[in-house]
Protein backbone atom coordinates (compact mmCIF):
# COMPACT_ATOMS: atom_id res chain seq x y z
CA UNK A 1 0.00 0.00 0.00
CA UNK A 2 1.08 3.32 -1.07
CA UNK A 3 0.86 6.53 -0.09
CA UNK A 4 -0.49 9.96 -0.10
CA UNK A 5 -3.47 9.44 -1.99
CA UNK A 6 -3.75 12.70 -3.90
CA UNK A 7 -7.64 12.61 -3.90
CA UNK A 8 -7.86 13.16 -0.56
CA UNK A 9 -6.02 16.10 0.86
CA UNK A 10 -3.83 15.67 4.06
CA UNK A 11 -4.84 17.83 6.87
CA UNK A 12 -3.75 18.60 10.31
CA UNK A 13 -6.84 17.41 11.46
CA UNK A 14 -7.71 13.70 10.97
CA UNK A 15 -11.39 14.11 10.95
CA UNK A 16 -10.72 16.42 7.75
CA UNK A 17 -8.95 13.57 6.00
CA UNK A 18 -11.64 10.94 6.75
CA UNK A 19 -14.47 12.95 5.67
CA UNK A 20 -12.63 13.08 2.49
CA UNK A 21 -12.11 9.41 1.86
CA UNK A 22 -16.08 8.35 1.08
CA UNK A 23 -16.71 11.11 -1.28
CA UNK A 24 -13.19 9.93 -3.50
CA UNK A 25 -13.97 6.35 -3.08
CA UNK A 26 -17.22 6.53 -4.49
CA UNK A 27 -15.70 7.85 -7.69
CA UNK A 28 -13.91 4.54 -8.01
CA UNK A 29 -14.90 1.96 -10.05
CA UNK A 30 -18.12 -0.26 -8.86
CA UNK A 31 -18.15 1.65 -5.07
CA UNK A 32 -21.47 2.02 -5.21
CA UNK A 33 -22.76 -1.59 -7.07
CA UNK A 34 -24.22 -3.05 -3.90
CA UNK A 35 -24.02 -6.62 -3.92
CA UNK A 36 -21.76 -6.43 -7.35
CA UNK A 37 -19.90 -3.82 -6.04
CA UNK A 38 -16.01 -3.49 -4.84
CA UNK A 39 -15.03 -2.86 -1.42
CA UNK A 40 -11.88 -0.38 -0.87
CA UNK A 41 -9.70 -0.44 2.12
CA UNK A 42 -6.84 1.97 3.00
CA UNK A 43 -4.79 3.16 5.85
CA UNK A 44 -4.65 6.59 7.56
CA UNK A 45 -1.38 7.72 8.64
CA UNK A 46 1.23 10.55 9.42
CA UNK A 47 4.80 10.96 9.15
CA UNK A 48 5.24 12.57 12.61
CA UNK A 49 5.10 15.93 11.02
CA UNK A 50 1.78 16.60 12.67
CA UNK A 51 0.12 15.84 9.21
CA UNK A 52 -2.74 13.01 8.37
CA UNK A 53 -2.74 11.47 5.02
CA UNK A 54 -4.50 8.44 3.71
CA UNK A 55 -3.14 5.57 1.57
CA UNK A 56 -4.39 4.87 -1.72
CA UNK A 57 -7.43 2.29 -1.31
CA UNK A 58 -6.99 -1.31 -2.63
CA UNK A 59 -9.95 -2.95 -3.73
CA UNK A 60 -10.86 -5.98 -1.83
CA UNK A 61 -11.80 -9.24 -2.63
CA UNK A 62 -12.96 -10.83 -6.30
CA UNK A 63 -12.56 -7.71 -8.79
CA UNK A 64 -14.25 -9.80 -11.56
CA UNK A 65 -16.97 -7.74 -13.28
CA UNK A 66 -20.39 -9.62 -12.63
CA UNK A 67 -19.08 -11.72 -9.90
CA UNK A 68 -20.58 -11.80 -6.42
CA UNK A 69 -19.57 -13.00 -3.26
CA UNK A 70 -22.03 -13.65 -0.53
CA UNK A 71 -19.63 -12.41 2.44
CA UNK A 72 -17.59 -9.28 1.58
CA UNK A 73 -14.12 -9.23 3.02
CA UNK A 74 -11.38 -6.58 4.40
CA UNK A 75 -8.12 -7.46 5.11
CA UNK A 76 -6.78 -4.47 6.42
CA UNK A 77 -3.34 -3.21 5.39
CA UNK A 78 -0.53 -3.13 7.89
CA UNK A 79 2.44 -1.29 5.62
CA UNK A 80 1.93 2.01 4.41
CA UNK A 81 5.07 3.34 1.84
CA UNK A 82 5.48 6.83 1.58
CA UNK A 83 8.52 7.78 -0.25
CA UNK A 84 8.84 11.03 2.07
CA UNK A 85 9.53 9.12 5.37
CA UNK A 86 8.34 6.71 7.89
CA UNK A 87 4.86 6.30 8.00
CA UNK A 88 3.19 6.01 11.33
CA UNK A 89 -0.34 4.33 10.67
CA UNK A 90 -3.55 5.23 13.04
CA UNK A 91 -6.45 3.71 11.66
CA UNK A 92 -7.85 1.92 8.86
CA UNK A 93 -11.11 2.98 6.43
CA UNK A 94 -13.46 0.55 4.12
CA UNK A 95 -16.18 1.01 2.33
CA UNK A 96 -19.18 -1.10 1.59
CA UNK A 97 -20.75 -0.78 -1.67
CA UNK A 98 -24.28 -1.02 -0.44
CA UNK A 99 -26.53 1.20 1.69
CA UNK A 100 -27.02 0.99 4.88
CA UNK A 101 -24.30 -0.81 6.32
CA UNK A 102 -24.24 0.44 9.87
CA UNK A 103 -21.23 -0.97 11.75
CA UNK A 104 -23.16 -2.05 14.87
CA UNK A 105 -24.67 -5.56 12.18
CA UNK A 106 -21.09 -5.99 11.23
CA UNK A 107 -19.64 -8.03 14.02
CA UNK A 108 -16.86 -9.24 11.88
CA UNK A 109 -15.46 -5.56 11.78
CA UNK A 110 -15.81 -4.98 15.68
CA UNK A 111 -14.16 -8.27 16.60
CA UNK A 112 -11.05 -8.02 18.42
CA UNK A 113 -8.72 -10.35 16.14
CA UNK A 114 -9.58 -7.59 13.47
CA UNK A 115 -8.39 -4.86 15.36
CA UNK A 116 -4.53 -3.55 14.23
CA UNK A 117 -4.62 0.29 14.96
CA UNK A 118 -5.63 2.85 17.44
CA UNK A 119 -9.19 3.43 14.83
CA UNK A 120 -11.46 1.75 12.44
CA UNK A 121 -13.62 4.08 9.48
CA UNK A 122 -16.31 2.40 7.63
CA UNK A 123 -18.68 4.08 5.45
CA UNK A 124 -21.26 2.91 2.86
CA UNK A 125 -22.24 4.02 -0.43
CA UNK A 126 -24.76 6.95 1.35
CA UNK A 127 -21.32 8.03 2.66
CA UNK A 128 -22.53 6.91 6.42
CA UNK A 129 -19.73 7.02 8.57
CA UNK A 130 -18.83 5.39 11.69
CA UNK A 131 -15.65 4.95 13.64
CA UNK A 132 -14.83 2.05 16.02
CA UNK A 133 -12.13 3.46 18.48
CA UNK A 134 -11.25 -0.62 20.38
CA UNK A 135 -8.65 0.43 23.27
CA UNK A 136 -7.55 -3.06 22.53
CA UNK A 137 -4.60 -3.25 24.88
CA UNK A 138 -7.06 -0.97 28.00
CA UNK A 139 -9.26 -1.87 30.44
CA UNK A 140 -11.81 0.30 29.28
CA UNK A 141 -14.45 -0.17 26.67
CA UNK A 142 -14.49 0.31 22.80
CA UNK A 143 -16.36 2.75 21.91
CA UNK A 144 -18.32 3.17 18.12
CA UNK A 145 -19.33 6.43 16.97
CA UNK A 146 -21.20 7.73 13.88
CA UNK A 147 -20.50 10.87 12.15
CA UNK A 148 -23.41 13.71 12.39
CA UNK A 149 -22.04 16.81 10.46
CA UNK A 150 -18.59 17.78 11.56
CA UNK A 151 -19.40 15.98 14.83
CA UNK A 152 -18.96 11.91 16.08
CA UNK A 153 -21.95 10.99 18.13
CA UNK A 154 -21.33 7.89 20.63
CA UNK A 155 -23.78 5.50 19.38
CA UNK A 156 -21.93 2.05 20.92
CA UNK A 157 -19.69 0.58 23.33
CA UNK A 158 -17.87 -2.90 23.75
CA UNK A 159 -17.08 -3.75 26.97
CA UNK A 160 -14.07 -4.98 27.41
CA UNK A 161 -15.57 -8.87 28.50
CA UNK A 162 -16.85 -8.60 24.65
CA UNK A 163 -14.03 -7.11 22.89
CA UNK A 164 -12.78 -10.40 21.40
CA UNK A 165 -16.48 -11.50 20.23
CA UNK A 166 -17.60 -7.45 19.16
CA UNK A 167 -20.64 -7.73 21.30
CA UNK A 168 -22.04 -4.23 21.41
CA UNK A 169 -23.97 -2.01 24.04
CA UNK A 170 -26.20 0.07 21.92
CA UNK A 171 -26.06 4.04 23.33
CA UNK A 172 -29.24 5.66 23.19
CA UNK A 173 -29.72 9.37 22.45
Amino acid sequence: MSGPWKAVDPSRDADDVIDQLCPAIMRLPRAQAGDHGQEYCGVLYTLEDGTYYASHPSPLGDTRVGRVSSEKNCYVPRVVRDVRGQTVPIGDYHSHPWSPSPMTTSRRDRVAATQIYSIRIQFDKACHLQKLVPYMNEARPGELYERRGKSWKLIGLIRPENKANGAITRVDD
